[in-house]
């Protein structure tokens, strides 16, 4: 099962996930708006069966996101792979920041309709994704994917499971991924949002470099599923005295395109709002 909060606005990029509740199966992040009166899959989906729908062959069992997380490879793997990047000056990209990309991608299916299972591949793809990194930066949402099959495999996980997490995962970054699937846009969508300052490792601020500048000024990000409406928008609190919103865009264009047509392959639109502000 899911999480029990469930609200338009989908996790904050604020903090690490708080340890879950006994039984949800997945993270849950603490939500900054009260949910509405009804708790995430609560009425018939959208989708049922078809393209949308994935389901495990008969007589095998279904791997779970807790199975995954826990794994003793995983474990290594996320957290050597943020260390290689450590080493060569990125933001976070350990626990904290997968943990996070699996609660958004699978609230983000949830909050659409999507069936149970389908969500919980994107909290599974979600927390895989950037395992290619302890490889090497380049091509490493490639290789994560591989990396990711092995580790599914030994698992017990259903082939026709494994290609639809490999291919969230070989597609995740904005460079040369596309949305392929709902499990897919729903791991772009997430991945993208999760600007914050807690992801920036260096103290001291004189060294900023234009990433770190952009990620420590923004004090709150939010992104916001609207079923309703078909509308996703990513909310940002900004502290434009460290960095101005001009410069978010210099370096999150590309993210913010890749996002744009992630929520599109969802039917839905795509927006952004800084400070209270709807720029696009």
């Amino acid at each position: 099962m899911g999480p029990r909060n469930s609200s338009h606005r989908v996790v904050s990029s604020g903090a690490a996930a708080p340890s879950q509740p006994a039984g949800t199966g997945l993270p849950n992040p603490s939500v900054s708006a009260a949910p509405p009166d009804r708790s995430a899959g609560t009425g018939p989906p959208s989708q049922s069966a078809g393209a949308g729908a994935v389901t495990a062959a008969p007589g095998s069992a279904l791997i779970t996101f807790d199975q995954v997380r826990e794994d003793a490879r995983v474990k290594i793997y996320v957290r050597k792979a943020d260390e290689a990047l450590a080493e060569i000056g990125y933001t976070e990209h350990g626990e904290r920041h997968v943990g996070l990309v699996a609660h958004i991608a699978y609230n983000t299916l949830k909050r659409l309709g999507y069936p149970e299972r389908e969500a919980e591949l994107a909290a599974i793809a979600g927390y895989l994704h950037d395992m290619g990194n302890v490889v090497n930066r380049e091509q490493h949402a490639q290789t994560g994917a591989v990396m990711a099959m092995q580790i599914l495999t030994s698992l017990g996980m259903p082939d026709l499971e494994i290609v639809r997490v490999m291919g969230a995962i070989g597609n995740h970054h904005e460079n040369d991924g596309a949305a392929i699937s709902p499990v897919a846009a729903a791991v772009i969508l997430a991945d993208k949002s999760d600007v914050h300052r807690t992801r920036v490792r260096n103290p001291e601020m004189i060294k900023f470099d234009i990433h770190d500048r952009v990620n420590y000024a923004v004090q709150k990000s939010f992104l916001n599923v609207d079923e309703s409406k078909k509308e996703i928008t990513l909310e940002l609190t900004i502290d434009t005295a460290i960095s101005q919103v001009m410069e978010y865009f210099e370096i999150f264009m590309t993210r913010m395109l890749a996002a744009r047509r992630a929520a599109n392959f969802l039917g839905t639109s795509f927006g952004l709002k800084v400070n209270g502000n709807r720029l696009t």
